[in-house]
C-alpha cells in the first residue's frame, strides 16, 4: 500500500509540473504577443523609412538612427500638445482631488438626508460609457461656446472623479466614526475636520488615485478629438494623430513611432516608480467596505 501511495503522489507529482509547464508556456507567449508591439514600436523608432517599407520584415534597426527623437522635439504642435495637456491635467488633479476627497469624507463620516440614495446614483453613473454621452455633451457645450477650447475638457473634472470618490470613501470606512464625533464635540467644522484629520489620513489613496487620473488624462484621445477641431488646443494624443495623417504621406514612420515613445515615457516612469503604492492601495480598497 506505501508504494502504490508513493505511486500516486509521484503521478501526482509530475502531472502537476506538466500543467505548470503548459501553463507557462502559454502565458509566456501570450505575454510575448502583448509585448511585442510596444518593441517594435520602440525599435522602430530607431529604423530608416526604408527598412520598415521593406519587404524583409526585421526588428533590429540596420543602421540605428537617432535622430528622429531630436526632430519631434523641434515640432511645434508636439511641444504644444503637451503643454495643452498639462494645462489640462494640472487644474483637473487639483480641484478634482479636492472636490473628490470632500465628496468622500462627507460619504463616509457625515449623516444627512438622502446621504445612501445620492452616493448610489453617483455610482450608477459609472456604467454609463462615454460613448452613450458624448454625443449630448458636445451638443451642450456647443450652445454655451466652449468647443474648440480646453474648457470641456477641464470644468467636468472639477467637480470629482466618481471611481475617486469610492475608492477613498472605501478606503474611509476602516477609520472609526468616533474620531469625527470626538471632533465635533470639541467644537471642529465639519470643513476643518476634513482639512486637518481626514485629508492627512487618505493623502496616501489620494495620490495614488491622482496618478491614475492623470494617466487617463495623458492618454485621453477620444474626448479632445470630439470637442477640438482647433489644433491650436490639441493635446498631445490628437498631436500624434496628426503626425500619422500628415507624416504618413511621406513614410516617415520613424518619426511617428519617435513622438509615440516619447508620450508613453512619462506614464511608464509613474507606474514604475509607483506601482508598489498603487497596488497595495488598490488591494487595501478591495479588502475594505
Amino acid at each position: 500500500m506505501a508504494k502504490l501511495d508513493e505511486q500516486g503522489s509521484e503521478m501526482k507529482s509530475t502531472k502537476s509540473k506538466v500543467i505548470d509547464i503548459v501553463v507557462f508556456v502559454l502565458l509566456a507567449i501570450g505575454a510575448i504577443c502583448m509585448i511585442f508591439p510596444l518593441i517594435y514600436m520602440v525599435l522602430s523608432s530607431f529604423m530608416t523609412k526604408n527598412q520598415i517599407l521593406s519587404a524583409n520584415f526585421s526588428i533590429i534597426p540596420e543602421p540605428w538612427k537617432f535622430g528622429k527623437y531630436a526632430e519631434v522635439f523641434q515640432k511645434g504642435e508636439f511641444l504644444r500638445g503637451i503643454r495643452n495637456t498639462m494645462m489640462v491635467a494640472v487644474p483637473v488633479l487639483i480641484g478634482g482631488g479636492f472636490t473628490s476627497s470632500l465628496a468622500a469624507f462627507s460619504f463616509s463620516k457625515l449623516n444627512f438626508r438622502g446621504k445612501n440614495a445620492t452616493f448610489l446614483a453617483l455610482l450608477a453613473t459609472m456604467m454609463i460609457p462615454f460613448a452613450v454621452v458624448m454625443i449630448p455633451q458636445y451638443v451642450m457645450f456647443t450652445k454655451i461656446g466652449w468647443t474648440n477650447s480646453l474648457l470641456p475638457l477641464i470644468i467636468p473634472g472639477l467637480f470629482g472623479n466618481v471611481s475617486i470618490i469610492f475608492f477613498l470613501r472605501q478606503n474611509l470606512t476602516s477609520i472609526s466614526t468616533s474620531i469625527a464625533e470626538a471632533a465635533k464635540i470639541d467644537g471642529c467644522g465639519y470643513f476643518k475636520m476634513y482639512y486637518s484629520i481626514f485629508l492627512p489620513l487618505m493623502k496616501g489613496p489620494l495620490m495614488t488615485q491622482l496618478i491614475l487620473w492623470f494617466m487617463g488624462i495623458w492618454n485621453d484621445y477620444l474626448a479632445p478629438t470630439i470637442f477640438i477641431q482647433n489644433d491650436q488646443w490639441f493635446t498631445l494624443q490628437v498631436v500624434i494623430r496628426s503626425f500619422n495623417s500628415t507624416y504618413a504621406v511621406n513614410s516617415d514612420y520613424p518619426l511617428i513611432m519617435a513622438a509615440s515613445v516619447i508620450s508613453i515615457i512619462p506614464t511608464l516612469l509613474l507606474f514604475f516608480f509607483f506601482q508598489r503604492f498603487i497596488i497595495e492601495s488598490m488591494a487595501v480598497s478591495g479588502v475594505k467596505g
